[in-house]
């Protein structure tokens, strides 16, 4: 028998927050594992919850046809379903794991390939060395994992920052406001740090350059006094002053990542208006940037990541996570994708661009 036609049934799930581009990649991977390889495909519903309370769907040629532009998931996603810590209802978490395992291999699954950040990963690598291989789909707006260039998700979400920074460009010129845009990203600046370029910040704030309020306020009095009557400031949600901790908005008790940022924006637009005596106004992305459609490049992007994880699942090499390094599709161990977050070196040549063309990062 040849060695793509080992695998003969594989499952699919989504985990973790969702983003443009998860239905392109479960188009991807449903429409090549079926024409190419001749595997059945089971889809799990609600992410790890649908693996563990054996929630689940056939997915077939035509039941992912005419999702490739459509935003979130047609299965469903849950960041709160940890086999490994699995609470029901207000019941205190369990090692449900081996259930999990149980109902995959009752439907006949013999690979599961998981499309998800660091957190989905990280279960799908443990759930590996269980005994249910898994396959990783690199999934996240935040573009924190290692082993990948980029991930999909991430495009779209910058797509929507850099034209809200647009848009509100004109209204703070308009009324010569200093306009402080909070964005995603957790604890890593690549989506504020793309966004502030591709908007024209003139500060930029990422977790990994600790600032100074006077610095930026600094750069706000600069242009001040230079004539322009405006700044635009890019922050990224987990950015943090110097010496000090990111703004942590509340703690979720019961959650897999209990600390839920949020407030380094209103932080900063209070200190340049108390500082500089120019009106300030924060404006918070949230969850519009994972919103919507995806764009053309994630789309793509999806469909050659999915089409390679059907690939490795019908080869029988478990236990990777695809990726693009160099625009070229490649595959890392899930071990090595998840040792730690991909941050923004501070020495990046897209750090030296946005320096270069007039940004400051409020050192």
């Amino acid at each position: 028998m040849a060695a793509e036609k080992r695998v003969r049934r594989i499952g699919i799930l989504t985990g973790g927050g969702d983003c443009p581009g998860l239905n392109a990649a479960i188009r991807a991977v449903a429409k090549t594992a079926i024409s190419e390889y001749g595997m059945s495909v089971v889809g799990f519903r609600d992410g790890f919850a649908g693996l563990v309370e054996g929630d689940a769907r056939e997915l077939r040629y035509d039941d992912v046809s005419g999702i490739l532009a459509l935003g979130g998931t047609i299965l469903g996603t849950s960041n709160r379903a940890d086999p490994f810590r699995y609470a029901a209802g207000k019941a205190p978490p369990r090692d449900l794991s081996g259930r999990a395992v149980e109902n995959a291999r009752r439907r006949g699954v013999e690979a599961l390939l998981c499309l998800g950040g660091d957190g989905t990963l990280s279960i799908a690598r443990r759930l590996t060395e269980k005994g249910l291989p898994c396959i990783g789909v690199p999934k996240t707006i935040d573009n924190d994992l290692l082993g990948t260039d980029l991930t999909f998700g991430f495009d779209s979400a910058l797509r929507t920052a850099a034209e809200a920074i647009d848009r509100l460009r004109t209204t703070a010129e308009s009324h010569h406001r200093v306009m402080v845009v909070e964005v995603m990203g957790r604890y890593v600046g690549w989506l504020g740090l793309c966004a502030g370029i591709a908007g024209g910040g003139d500060v930029i704030l990422i977790p990994e350059i600790p600032h100074r309020i006077e610095s930026v306020c600094d750069v706000v009095r600069a242009r001040s006094r230079k004539g322009r009557r405006y700044s635009i400031v890019v922050i990224s949600e987990g950015a943090a002053p110097m010496g000090r901790g990111p703004v942590v908005d509340r703690m979720v008790e019961g959650s897999p990542d209990p600390v839920r940022l949020g407030g380094a924006g209103r932080a900063v637009a209070d200190e340049v208006e108390r500082r500089t005596g120019l009106e300030s106004r924060v404006t918070v992305l949230g969850h519009l940037q994972r919103g919507g459609g995806p764009t053309a490049f994630d789309r793509i992007l999806a469909t050659r990541f999915g089409e390679e994880a059907a690939r490795l699942a019908a080869r029988g090499r478990f236990g990777r996570m695809v990726g693009i390094v160099g625009g070229g599709i490649v595959s890392t161990t899930l071990a090595r994708a998840t040792a730690a977050l991909k941050r923004v070196p501070p020495g990046h040549p897209l750090v030296r661009a946005a320096r270069a063309t007039g940004a400051s990062f409020g050192e």
